[in-house]
């Protein structure tokens, strides 16, 4: 069955008690697809028996600590189990990224460790761009710039939302937004919109979404901030006022079927 495993449900707030930052993974097909990379994600995903020798890709959708502070862990885990697990070689890892010049340096760290980072798979690391990032006939992932990091000077635009297409089923991850504005279009016919709390109220965003009511199947709130962890109970009440339907919150390790 494929599902959603929640590993980090935090923004970037001072260090929560049973939270980490943001990072998730959709199990499907035998393979982990993962998304941002904060803290510590890959030590819950391997403690709740998540296989990280199936992770084939990962998508950071924007450079800031609580989205890719996990990041060379993440790499260096992978490359540990191959060792423990005497694994000959493995397919390539590849990392979506809208920070090249981000990922060369966590590449430098890791060539500093044990061994020099030498691995049994190719690690390579592809640009974030709007478009079509991957279709690999089981899963497919689009992106689309947002306006949470502003418009650049360059045209290189450095924070993006994720449309995901598996099994039949769609979800949005809206990364972080500026607004519910970035998600224009994106939200018909979702059957899961993952949708950041960080910078925004549950009952404003409900209020704005719910003429779209009908196309959203299911609402998880992730990457909290100081609204839901600060009144844990009434924010997710007021927004399920609004909303006329329960709405879900995040948790670490968490896992939903798709």
């Amino acid at each position: 069955m494929s599902r959603i495993h929640i590993l980090g449900s935090c923004s970037g707030t001072e260090p929560q008690p049973g939270r980490h930052h943001t990072a998730w993974v959709l199990e499907h097909g035998g393979q982990l697809y993962w998304f941002d990379a904060g803290e510590n994600s890959s030590y819950t995903a391997h403690l709740m028996g998540l296989d990280l020798l199936a992770v084939r890709n990962i998508f950071i959708s924007h450079p800031h600590m609580d989205h890719v502070g996990g990041l060379g862990n993440l790499l260096w885990n992978i490359r540990k189990l191959t060792s423990v697990r005497k694994v000959g070689s493995l397919a390539p890892v590849t990392v979506f990224t809208p920070s090249l010049t981000q990922f060369a340096a966590i590449r430098a760290t890791l060539a500093e460790t044990e061994g020099n980072f030498k691995c049994c798979f190719p690690l390579q690391a592809k640009p974030a761009a709007d478009g079509i990032l991957l279709d690999d006939g089981s899963v497919r992932v689009e992106a689309r710039h947002n306006l949470h990091l502003g418009i650049p000077a360059d045209g290189n635009w450095k924070s993006f939302s994720f449309r995901i297409t598996a099994g039949g089923k769609t979800i949005v991850y809206s990364g972080d937004v500026r607004s519910i504005d970035d998600l224009d279009g994106w939200t018909r016919s979702c059957d899961w919109l993952l949708m950041e709390s960080g910078h925004h109220s549950l009952p404003e965003v409900c209020l704005r979404l719910r003429e779209k009511k009908a196309e959203i199947g299911h609402l998880l709130w992730v990457h909290h901030g100081l609204a839901v962890l600060g009144d844990p109970a009434g924010e997710p009440a007021r927004a399920e006022a609004v909303w006329g339907a329960p709405v879900m919150i995040a948790e670490d390790r968490m896992s939903v079927p798709l």
